[in-house]
């Protein structure tokens, strides 16, 4: 098949958080069985930098690069201003078999959108967690879904859901139900065949080797709950002297109010800042964290989850995550939106060393098991299949 993936932001803007990463693997293991993948993105990186190559192939996949207008916008705003984009839409769309578009209120899917329809290409949409209309420019988005959104979800040949709770939110647009296949997020397995030694990321930070500590690692935003982990955290602390927080990750307009936070309850020197961290970075931070928290007011899924437990680190995650349930007493802890049992979260994990193991080992074998990129291409691959022949079918009809 000749694939044609419309997102905003792609390889190697990791500071956008999870769909960035899970396209990029998604479009590696499709090429690898031997599909043709084009990748239609603007040249967002991070918030002061852009992306200077305009063309390339990487992993086999041809990525294709339009400039935004203006930088700032696009990453404190997410709004992506592509001039060139819909001009080439509109030349090549009919090239391909099937168009898959990421996200769902971006002026690029527009783009795809009007072209798709007109020129006969099927398409599917995959929201990654986008669809509920919460915190900012919640007016902004109801104008959006009112002109366009409504009817590029009515008009797809199929959606893909990363949890059961985003299936209900499709159905909440008037989305029947037969025409959404739930495919979960993965993780490259092969990243984390040969993790690196305990101890490298203590030695860089300042941490003993006897400390406890607790890691939080996305995108440093509100919607995180990372406030909520930090006023837990200032309980624990009380109980457990030598625990240490680590809250790594790109700023997205959050990291001056958790600061000021921790400033207030004292933890300055307890609480660190490490900035983002990629690669070889981020697998040291994850096998020296006693415990992995990702405490979101809410996350369809949480790509972190996977790869913390990809090395062995427990984890406690609130119920407002998608995957909680695969998580619950298996791999980790699920607690309510709220401090108190968070914290008696924290506090049964610190203390007891069997547990944290236990939840461990069975997080590896659950990453394995259900979420590797191969199992997951193969599945996205025959919903492809099921668009085009529905297109077809509607065609001669």
């Amino acid at each position: 098949m000749k694939i044609l993936q419309v997102i905003a932001y792609f390889y190697p803007a990791w500071s956008y958080g999870g769909p960035p990463r899970n396209t990029y693997e998604l479009c590696k293991e499709l090429v690898k069985r031997g599909h043709q993948v084009t990748v239609f993105t603007t040249d967002a990186l991070d918030a002061e930098n852009r992306i200077k190559e305009t063309q390339e192939i990487v992993d086999g996949i041809e990525i294709r690069r339009f400039r935004n207008l203006n930088n700032y916008v696009a990453f404190r705003h997410r709004i992506f201003l592509s001039a060139g984009m819909p001009e080439a839409m509109k030349k090549e769309i009919r090239n391909y078999d099937i168009v898959h578009l990421n996200d769902l209120r971006t002026l690029q899917n527009i783009a795809a959108y009007n072209n798709a329809r007109k020129y006969g290409i099927p398409y599917v949409l995959q929201a990654h967690g986008s669809l509920v209309n919460i915190l900012a420019k919640q007016q902004l988005k109801s104008l959006f879904d009112a002109c366009y959104g409504r009817k590029i979800l009515q008009n797809a040949a199929r959606l893909l859901a990363l949890t059961p709770l985003e299936i209900e939110q499709y159905k909440g647009y008037g989305i029947s139900d037969e025409k959404i296949d739930i495919v979960p997020n993965g993780i490259e397995l092969d990243d984390f065949k040969k993790l690196p030694p305990r101890g490298k990321f203590r030695q860089k930070h300042g941490l003993g080797n006897k400390q406890k500590v607790i890691l939080f690692l996305g995108r440093l935003h509100k919607i995180k709950g990372i406030d909520l982990l930090i006023n837990a955290f200032a309980d624990i602390a009380k109980d457990f002297d030598d625990a240490r927080l680590v809250v790594a990750g790109p700023d997205d307009g959050y990291l001056s109010a958790l600061k000021s936070l921790t400033e207030r309850l004292g933890l300055v020197g307890k609480v660190l800042f490490p900035g983002a961290l990629y690669d070889e970075d981020k697998l040291e931070a994850y096998v020296d964290a006693d415990v992995y928290a990702l405490t979101s007011s809410y996350e369809i899924f949480g790509i972190s989850i996977l790869e913390a437990l990809a090395c062995g680190t427990p984890v406690i995650v609130t119920n407002r995550c998608g995957i909680a349930d695969v998580i619950k007493d298996k791999a980790g802890l699920v607690v309510p939106y709220e401090k108190e049992p968070l914290t008696q979260a924290l506090g049964t994990l610190l203390a007891d060393e069997g547990l944290r193991k236990r939840f461990g080992q069975n997080g590896k074998a659950l990453v394995r098991e259900h979420f590797n990129w191969t199992k997951i291409a193969k599945q996205i691959e025959q919903v492809y299949r099921r668009a085009i022949v529905k297109n077809k079918n509607h065609s001669v009809s």
